[in-house]
């Protein structure tokens, strides 16, 4: 079995850097993305970040992480044309943020970003321009950096595509261009010699034939300070609540178990470090986004699980973060649960249960509510109500991996029933991060009838305490509708997604202008609470029309 990256406990002294890439690569574990600054177009702050600050990296190090990667589009500076000249204000400015992550103790790679889809990808059809202006930006970004600490490492290329390009060109061009970029590293001296470079698959997808092809180019350099780059952000459907694939079950935990395998498999057991240069999911966190489409606690057990494997198969993560985990104005973390079970899953596994949230119905009497933990080989400890203790026996009972909350906690804890979170419990265990457990007093939701256009169209909705979890749409006939043609099940926020506060449910343009004109469609709303509701609607031109029957 591989080894997992060291915590070594306090952050190594600035001055010390291992001698093995491996060694290096274990010493930068846990990571952290500077995601949406540098990398931005065309400048710095146009993705709604303020400009990186010494404070930032100083709050980034304090949580915990050794190592950032610093991802820059270098086109956002550069002539087009030969000598393809970096303007030498954007280097300086590149690299007085990387000093600033330097001078904190961290480990930072910079890499060439979004330059990949703007003009690297172009390969196929300008060969040869695109081999000039790429070995101009790596020379030019060798050279402004030959004397940085060993703490400094190289990413050839993020997330490289090639358009109109046949299999068999895409894997050249990817060799080529690493090699490339090792060539002309190393040629330009200084502590480029033995600098750790990290080479990306194609796309840096983790897929098997993609990181055997880095594999056997990385072998082909004969060179021990090279490491492989790969990013996951978990099984497509799950991370963007699509298809029916709202929990984080047995596909989706496969395909996460089967990717690090692979990792371990094909780079780490044969020498190579691994650096997963971005993980997380595609759609969460997102603070611009009214709501989450991904569910809390399925978010959890999937962070919890990566974290794990990651560990066990020697790789080192960086979390991408593009200011949805910490708020770069305020430097607050915005989830402070997610936060925690992160950085437990560095050192440990956390117990988790089949749900983290508990419905009591307004309506009806309160029966007691059974959730299914999964210990992750920890030992169960207790629920929590704040600081308040809950009594085994009398509040809940545990008969082995069942946790069952009686009626007369539930009716206590829900006080007046109003709609919504009545009470927020904790689980608590012999490791990690505690589990959170909102009860949630619920009804029916309720919806009317209504018009608008495509434009603008949102659903009446007294959402009654409950939560969204999925939206069906069909025609008449049975067959599916919107934009999702391959499943009934349309993904959350880009078709369909609720205002909570405004008690409505909105329609997306994008959605709404899929549908055949004329034609009813029947919606089903799936609720976390297990209610079901149909709404129907019918685009008329411009014009949208919904009605509950």
């Amino acid at each position: 079995m591989a080894t997992a990256p060291a915590l070594a406990d306090p952050l190594p002294a600035a001055s010390h850097v291992p001698g093995t890439a491996q060694a290096v690569v274990a010493a930068m574990q846990p990571s952290w993305n500077l995601g949406n600054s540098l990398d931005a177009i065309p400048n710095e702050t146009a993705w709604g970040n303020p400009p990186a600050t010494k404070a930032l990296f100083d709050a980034v190090r304090a949580k915990g992480f050794r190592s950032v990667r610093i991802p820059v589009t270098w086109s956002n500076a550069q002539s087009t044309t030969a000598p393809y000249t970096i303007d030498p204000a954007y280097l300086t400015r590149v690299k007085q943020v990387v000093d600033f992550a330097l001078a904190d103790g961290l480990y930072v790679v910079l890499n060439v970003h979004h330059d990949s889809w703007q003009w690297i990808s172009k390969m196929a059809d300008d060969h040869d321009t695109v081999r000039a202006r790429f070995d101009a930006t790596w020379r030019q970004i060798a050279t402004t950096f030959r004397d940085a600490p060993r703490r400094l490492l190289f990413e050839s290329v993020n997330e490289p595509a090639f358009d109109n390009a046949t299999d068999a060109q895409k894997k050249q061009y990817m060799d080529e261009l690493n090699t490339s970029f090792h060539t002309l590293v190393r040629a330009s001296g200084g502590g480029n010699t033995t600098r750790v470079l990290v080479l990306p698959t194609l796309g840096c997808t983790p897929g098997q034939t993609l990181m055997e092809d880095l594999a056997a180019t990385i072998a082909g350099l004969h060179d021990p300070n090279i490491a492989a780059t790969v990013h996951f952000y978990g099984f497509w459907p799950f991370s963007v609540n699509i298809a029916g694939f709202t929990r984080f079950e047995e596909t989706s935990r496969k395909d996460l178990l089967d990717t690090f395998a692979r990792m371990r498999d094909i780079f780490v057991a044969k020498g190579i470090p691994v650096y997963l240069g971005e993980y997380g999911l595609l759609s969460h966190p997102d603070y611009t986004k009214p709501a989450a489409p991904v569910e809390r606690g399925e978010v959890l057990k999937y962070f919890e699980l990566l974290g794990y494997q990651a560990r066990i198969s020697g790789v080192t993560t960086a979390l991408w973060d593009a200011g949805s985990f910490i708020n770069r104005n305020t430097l607050q973390w915005r989830e402070q649960g997610l936060m925690d079970l992160i950085r437990a899953s560095w050192r440990s596994r956390s117990g988790t249960a089949s749900s983290d949230q508990v419905f009591v119905p307004r309506s009806s009497p309160i029966t007691d509510h059974t959730l299914t933990l999964d210990l992750n080989g920890t030992t169960f400890r207790g629920l929590w109500h704040g600081d308040t203790r809950l009594a085994s026996g009398r509040d809940y009972t545990v008969s082995g991996d069942r946790l069952t909350l009686t009626s007369a906690a539930l009716t206590r804890l829900v006080g007046s029933r109003a709609y919504g979170v009545n009470a927020s419990l904790q689980a608590r265990f012999s490791a990690g991060a505690p589990w959170p457990i909102d009860v949630i007093t619920h009804d029916l939701p309720a919806q009317t009838d209504t018009t608008g256009t495509t434009d603008s169209f949102a659903i009446p909705t007294q959402f009654r305490g409950d939560v969204l979890a999925t939206m069906q749409a069909r025609y008449a006939d049975g067959s599916n509708a919107g934009t999702a043609t391959w499943t009934p099940y349309q993904e959350f926020h880009q078709t369909f997604y609720p205002k909570y506060a405004d008690g409505t449910l909105v329609l997306t343009p994008a959605f709404l202008n899929a549908l055949t004109d004329g034609a009813p469609v029947t919606l089903t709303f799936d609720f976390w609470s297990g209610a079901a509701i149909t709404y129907h609607v019918t685009r008329t031109g411009t014009t949208v029309t919904g009605t509950i029957s």
